[in-house]
């Protein structure tokens, strides 16, 4: 079975790449024209296999395009770059609402206080949904400007890549214990900071959202690796360390002070 799956992924991405799925990245996409060749060849590569797999809907009265499938798509397969990967394994279904969309929520304050009451959301997945929901406009808002340190489609789909371990504890599937202990070691000392400023209200680069739990510390962090590398890397050098060492890539390289020269 996995063996038929990896000669159809090979067919998948041997296709010529459509035209048109290319205009929409080179226009949407502002990271994609900073990345280099073999970079932006392997991802349009990804995007084939990413955009057979995975079913998009719509929801909302959104009439899904495939402007809207394929610049989700190409923000999504970034994290998958230099890796070996399964494609988000556990994710079957993309729902895709127009814009901001409301949830009924009952949220946890502190001790036996709830609150209950309609949210707000810009997307959001779990562990056993087999589904990750996007709102369009933030989706596309965060592939035009690749250095704002939001990117809701990086960070939802960093979510997948911590559930690829079987748990929602923001450490995703690391390849040996060495690689394990020092992952665990810095995101604890990183995140404990984090809810230290939060709690403080000292000024930080990172969201502090990423406060709530270990598991939106690593999603926030993903953002900020690919969004805002030059800051993170020179304000939480261990944090982009482990970062860079476990997505294989160095967002520096193709960030725009870099492309500028500053």
């Amino acid at each position: 079975m996995f063996g038929l799956m990896k000669y159809r992924r090979r067919r998948l991405q041997a296709r010529p790449f459509p035209k048109e799925w290319l205009t929409t990245i080179e226009r949407n996409v502002s990271f994609f024209r900073r990345l280099s060749a073999s970079d932006q060849a392997e991802l349009l590569r990804h995007i084939q296999v990413f955009l057979a797999e995975k079913r998009f809907e719509g929801c909302g009265g959104l009439e899904l395009t495939d402007e809207i499938c394929v610049t989700i798509a190409a923000q999504a397969c970034l994290l998958l770059l230099r890796r070996t990967t399964d494609y988000f394994p556990r994710l079957l279904t993309i729902l895709v609402y127009p814009s901001t969309y409301m949830v009924e929520e009952k949220r946890h304050l502190e001790g036996p206080v709830w609150e209950e009451g309609r949210m707000a959301r810009l997307g959001e997945t779990g562990r056993q949904l087999g589904a990750l929901v996007l709102a369009w406009d933030a989706a596309k808002s965060g592939a035009a400007d690749p250095s704002d340190g939001k990117n809701v489609v990086l960070h939802e789909f960093a979510h997948q890549l911590d559930f690829e371990n079987d748990a929602a504890d923001g450490a995703p599937a690391l390849a040996t214990r060495e690689q394990q202990l020092s992952w665990h070691e810095v995101m604890r000392t990183e995140f404990a900071s984090l809810r230290a400023a939060d709690e403080t209200g000292i000024p930080t680069l990172l969201d502090t959202y990423g406060a709530t739990n270990p598991a939106e510390f690593f999603a926030v962090s993903t953002e900020a690796f690919f969004e805002r590398p030059y800051a993170l890397r020179a304000r939480h050098p261990k944090l982009y360390a482990e970062l860079q060492s476990y997505f294989r890539q160095d967002p520096v390289e193709h960030s725009a002070e870099h492309m500028s020269g500053n």
